[in-house]
């Protein structure tokens, strides 16, 4: 065991907690589609990875092992079999490795650290619940395997965040009863009652709730009633503008009450006094918000001639460039290497990302997703969601091949153990090389025209966290630059919007103060996007500093300026700043500033410090960080959103994260504190890490109906080589072609003018290819499409019908809706599907 993860103390006694209702939802049987594999020679078993993944999820036999252990084994963890009470295991999985002990064995290829497993558990003690993290190893479980409390990566010191609910089913029933009792209400009202006997019932309504208050245990959350959405899943944007405040003080499910009562911006004390104000004749109903096409995401009905036509398709004629061992995970292309590794919560990483053998980045992955909201209204003026807490691990759900992915992509699994059953996601992951459609360099001469092609690998995945689909990909590109490019789309998060039933009032464009209407009655509500990542660089090594060269305007007199300029001449220049302590920075307005991380100690052929350039990279502009100013609702749960990127000194041992998925749990008390890692060391020549957020300020509009766009959501970071190498690596992978002009102009030129340079570059360039490609004055660098390609039909429409195949009685989208089960934006009553003990639930 490593010396860094030896606790202070005993084991914490284990009659503490219990769950949030998102966790056991996500535990549901989930059979998956079958993977589409493209089997190619790049990923045969001639290739290996350089060490054995130390980072890769536990597999079946070994999270078995571990559960089968906790159970037999007698401990302080009082395991129940009972899945309706007592205290259970929900999720298992890799600890992964300190830095230290990962390097070690990475650059000797000595002994694999020891595995270790994470293990939480859902704990009740009296009236309190409680979820709880332990470590469990070393692996696999024998008489010197030890159980301890799982603190050593939270600043807090704890191990454990308490729980509102102990009872998934009567949090499900009870707000099924909230609706049931207030049936009359919604019929008035909404024209629509909630029906658990009817769950296909297209006319249901379904309820999202959103915590307004939530510490030590207590929340206090508004509930509010949406159309059903059946055939879209675009309940999100069916608000119906009726709210009910709940209070829940503790676990105990006898002490939940409701409260006031919201509609039409008057708030009513209880149902009984909405009920009294109905009847009278100055009630005024609001327009209510009906489903239909205008929802769907796809249109059958009309299209242009072309349509029927499909587009241009990316092929890869000879099979892929790069080489992938998919037991190890690990990937070689074009001078880059690196291992892949999925969790949980933080969906996709990447570790030692190395090129030409040398680590530049230990790790690349995401930390947390957060989306914040303003409104008018109850639900959405505090409405937030921290999407880790919902597994956006679990949540990469299969990519649609020839769709998500080029035809000729490659798939991976992700598997995962929760609930004493593993998982596995199929073709959650998928890898593919592009051609960009802009060339990566080129030149036009007076003797010639040089152009390269622009290829680059991806690594991509999605996860569909509720009415959310993020697609993240890691980029690489042939001159050393790797870009982290996030994708949103779905359906947004709407508001009600409240106008009379049958007196439509002319637009006021002075109300826009949180979104835009656009339907009959819905409004959009703005909101910020801020996604974090973490990049462990180590460029040339653990010593490094950041530098922050900015350009400036300079007024300065130069001697040979006069006397035609009599003063001082207006220009600019560049400052160099060394980045002392921690701290958080923004992109610079007029991008006036660049961060360097730079290697003191390591300089090119040229005598340049070496270094990588961290810079905002393609999409719709710079990234975002959070507007909202000590958010009420996020409390000290997610500071790290405060400022586009920040850097650290590392303490990967024990700051292995900026974040945790249960800080949504304790936001005023959160497991891990962001702020108090930014402690203020000094970080010159020191092991960085850099945290950097993605994101956008969402206003969604008109043209967010029924779907936001990715093309107008994304964006990205790039990490670029600046002064790395000595030149533009990508000179020697590249491919393109280089025409000599010089023919059009006939062979009257005179040697005379200036061309004795142009002829010697020639001549190089020939014998470098042994002039056997000279095609009347054409060139290729490169390979070049010679042979026949067959490019089969499976690759350019694959066959989809295994996502039909193995889709059981809804449970798909159970699993798939479940992410809305928890505390915030629970959604009850639109689809079923059973538990272990074959009770129906309804979501």
């Amino acid at each position: 065991m490593m010396a860094s993860w030896r606790p202070m103390g005993i084991v914490v006694s284990a009659l503490i907690i219990f769950s949030s209702i998102a966790y056991l939802l996500l535990s549901l049987t989930f059979i998956h589609p079958i993977r589409h594999q493209h089997t190619t020679a790049a990923s045969s078993s001639h290739f290996r990875a350089p060490a054995i993944n130390p980072f890769a999820e536990l597999d079946g036999a070994e999270a078995s092992q571990i559960y089968t252990f906790l159970h037999q084994t007698p401990n302080s963890l009082n395991l129940s079999t009972d899945t309706r009470g007592g205290n259970q295991i929900y999720l298992i999985e890799l600890l992964r490795p300190n830095k230290t002990d990962a390097v070690e064995y990475l650059e000797s290829h000595k002994a694999r650290p020891d595995r270790w497993a994470r293990v939480s558990s859902l704990e009740i003690h009296d009236d309190d619940a409680f979820i709880v993290d332990y470590m469990v190893g070393p692996l696999p479980p024998s008489n010197d395997t030890q159980i301890l409390p799982l603190e050593y990566n939270h600043n807090s010191g704890r191990n454990y965040v308490q729980s509102p609910v102990s009872d998934v089913f009567a949090m499900l029933d009870w707000a099924l009863s909230i609706g049931e009792n207030a049936s009359d209400i919604t019929q008035e009202l909404l024209g629509a009652t909630t029906n658990r006997d009817d769950l296909d019932d297209p006319d249901v309504l379904v309820i999202g709730c959103r915590p307004s208050f939530l510490h030590a245990g207590r929340t206090v959350q508004w509930l509010e009633f949406f159309g059903s959405g059946m055939d879209s899943d675009s309940r999100s944007i069916l608000p119906q503008g009726l709210y009910v405040k709940l209070d829940i003080p503790g676990a105990n499910p006898a002490t939940w009450t409701t409260g006031q009562w919201f509609y039409n911006g008057i708030l009513y004390d209880n149902e009984t006094a909405l009920r009294e104000a109905i009847k009278s004749p100055d009630f005024v109903k609001l327009e209510l918000n009906q489903d239909g096409s205008w929802s769907d995401t796809e249109d059958f009905e009309t299209s242009f001639p072309e349509r029927d036509m499909p587009p241009p398709l990316s092929i890869q004629p000879y099979g892929p460039r790069y080489h992938l061992d998919r037991k190890e995970g690990f990937i070689s292309w074009m001078g880059f290497s690196f291992y892949l590794a999925t969790a949980q919560a933080t969906a996709l990483s990447l570790f030692d990302i190395r090129y030409n053998n040398t680590r530049m980045i230990y790790e690349l992955g995401l930390q947390e997703a957060l989306a914040h909201y303003a409104g008018v209204e109850p639900l959405q003026s505090g409405l937030e969601f921290l999407d880790t807490f919902f597994g956006m691990g679990s949540m990469m759900f299969s990519l649609v091949p020839g769709v998500d992915c080029p035809g000729h992509a490659e798939y991976l699994d992700m598997s995962y153990h929760k609930g004493g059953k593993m998982y596995t996601n199929r073709n959650a992951i998928c890898i593919f090389e592009y051609t960009s459609d802009a060339p990566l360099q080129r030149h036009t001469s007076t003797f010639s025209a040089t152009v390269s092609r622009n290829t680059y690998l991806v690594v991509r995945s999605v996860s569909t966290v509720g009415n959310y689909d993020y697609t993240i990909d890691y980029i690489f590109y042939l001159d050393g630059s790797i870009e982290v490019k996030l994708r949103a789309s779905g359906y947004i998060f709407g508001a009600f919007h409240a106008e009379p039933r049958g007196h439509p009032e002319p637009h006021d464009g002075h109300t826009n103060e949180y979104g835009y209407r656009i339907h009959d009655a819905l409004h959009t509500s703005m909101h910020d996007h801020v996604v974090n990542f973490k990049a462990d660089m180590d460029i040339c090594g653990t010593s490094n500093t950041l530098v922050r060269t900015s350009i400036e305007p300079l007024q300065r007199t130069y001697d040979w300026d006069k006397p035609e300029v009599s003063g001082v001449r207006n220009t600019m220049h560049m400052v160099h700043k060394s980045v002392t302590h921690e701290t958080g920075l923004n992109w610079p307005s007029n991008s006036h500033d660049m961060y360097l991380v730079t290697a003191p100690g390591s300089v090119n052929k040229w005598g340049e410090t070496r270094a990588y350039r961290i810079q905002p990279g393609t999409g719709m502009g710079n990234p975002a960080h959070l507007t909202i100013l000590n958010s009420t609702t996020l409390g000290r749960s997610a500071l790290w959103s405060a400022n586009d990127l920040w850097v650290l000194k590392n303490h990967p041992d024990n700051e292995p994260a900026s974040a945790h998925h249960l800080n949504y749990l304790a936001p005023l008390e959160p497991l891990v504190d962001f702020e108090a890692m930014v402690d203020g060391e000094e970080i010159e020549e020191e092991d960085l890490v850099v945290y950097f957020n993605l994101g956008s300020h969402h206003v969604p509009s008109s043209q967010d109906i029924p779907n936001t766009l990715m093309h107008t959501s994304a964006s990205s970071v790039m990490f670029v080589p600046f002064n790395y190498f000595d030149y533009d690596v990508s000179r020697a992978m590249r491919q393109g072609v280089r025409i000599d002009r010089r023919r059009e102009a006939g062979k009257s030129m005179s040697k005379n003018d200036g061309s004795d340079k142009e002829e010697v570059r020639k001549s190089r360039v020939a014998r470098a290819e042994n002039e056997n490609k000279d095609d009347e004055g054409v060139k290729y660098f490169g390979a070049r499409y010679e042979g026949p390609v067959t490019v089969s039909e499976k690759m350019l429409s694959p066959d989809l019908s295994h996502y039909m195949k193995e889709r059981l009685d809804g449970q798909w989208k159970a699993v798939r809706n479940s992410v809305g089960g928890g505390l915030p934006g629970l959604f009850v009553g639109k689809e079923r599907a059973e538990d272990d003990g074959g009770r129906r639930l309804d979501w």
